[in-house]
């Protein structure tokens, strides 16, 4: 009885982890499912009553670029997190968990594809292979990003298949800066300060979301062994480096958001002057500017709630709670985001 008793404990709590890893891959997919109606039908909802016209193929152009940040976030994240575990003292000695950077760089790899065979058709939908004037997007502005970002993506893979991982940063910050450009037309007034701007916003804010996903999953695997782990010494020492860990992403974090809030209102202020904000609330662009405002308000009113949990002397990581629902509405800004950019610009009155 001695013998089995164990053995009929193991299958259980094996069976148990079956049906939570279960269940957690039907909330992701659920999660995704209703991430990806955001921006297929958003843009009939911002549209509605405005009396705009959006661009053909909106929903499909918001939808890719809800994926281009989504995987431009992923790897970021992974290499800012893993950077601030190395500086957590006695931190568990476990292999990282798995990387999701390569598997983010081929969907940005098609989502990049796709932005780019809708510049080659002029801003169309390409219906036939005949349509795409592939020689084209080496004459244009907006062509010679698209192929930079799909190119960033594929050296991406490259670098994230490789021995050396941390030289993805480098396509990656291409991405970025590609972005950047490709918001602000050199048409633009003080495009230079807009592509600045947008540069420093989406940089902090793929650290911030993407870095939290990485943390997240890093303190799972850190409890996983210590929970594993048999002996007074090993007792406490996951706990308190996850409490660390969450400590050092958190005090970043509010730096990150600092220069999130900044930018953002600045780049608003510059689309929309403050004397007319409120009449562009009418608009497609500024509804979906004001849900991706109100989404980033609980995403700090979470951040707080984990913060003050953190600084609990029970239970600091109590804060994990508040933090995957972080996660979850982070993930949502990043799609609203991606629906912004493929809406109507504000008219400047």
């Amino acid at each position: 009885m001695t013998l089995t008793r164990p053995t009929a404990d193991a299958a259980d709590a094996g069976a148990a982890a079956r049906r939570q890893a279960t269940r957690r891959a039907l909330a992701l997919l659920a999660l995704v499912a209703v991430a990806a109606l955001i921006p297929l039908l958003g843009p009939r909802t911002a549209l509605t009553g405005t009396g705009e016209a959006a661009a053909p193929g909106v929903a499909g152009i918001a939808l890719l670029r809800a994926v281009l940040f989504a995987a431009l976030c992923v790897p970021v994240g992974e290499l800012f997190a893993a950077r601030l575990a190395l500086r957590v003292p006695g931190a568990p000695r476990v292999d990282a968990p798995r990387s999701w950077a390569a598997y983010a760089a081929v969907a940005g790899f098609v989502a990049a594809l796709g932005l780019a065979s809708v510049v080659a058709t002029g801003n169309l939908l390409p219906r036939h292979l005949a349509d795409l004037d592939l020689g084209g997007l080496y004459a244009s502005r907006d062509g010679r990003l698209a192929l930079l970002e799909v190119n960033a993506f594929a050296v991406a893979w490259f670098c994230a298949r490789s021995r050396r991982p941390g030289t993805q940063v480098w396509p990656l910050a291409a991405v970025a800066l590609a972005e950047a450009l490709r918001a602000h037309p050199a048409a633009e007034h003080t495009a230079p300060t807009g592509s600045g701007l947008t540069l420093v916003h989406v940089t902090c804010a793929a650290l911030w979301a993407g870095g939290l996903l990485h943390v997240l999953r890093l303190l799972r695997s850190w409890r996983a062994a210590e929970s594993a782990f048999v002996g007074p010494a090993g007792a406490d020492e996951g706990p308190s480096a996850g409490a660390a860990l969450l400590g050092r992403y958190a005090r970043v974090a509010a730096v990150l958001f600092a220069a999130i809030t900044a930018t953002g209102v600045w780049s608003s202020l510059r689309r929309m002057p403050a004397g007319t904000v409120m009449d562009q609330l009418t608009t497609a662009y500024g509804r979906t500017l004001l849900a991706k405002v109100l989404l980033v308000a609980a995403v700090a009113v979470l951040a707080l709630c984990a913060r003050l949990r953190l600084r609990s002397a029970r239970d600091p990581l109590g804060a994990c709670s508040p933090a995957r629902a972080e996660v979850v509405v982070l993930g949502a800004v990043v799609v609203v985001s991606g629906l912004l950019t493929a809406l109507p610009l504000p008219i400047r009155w």
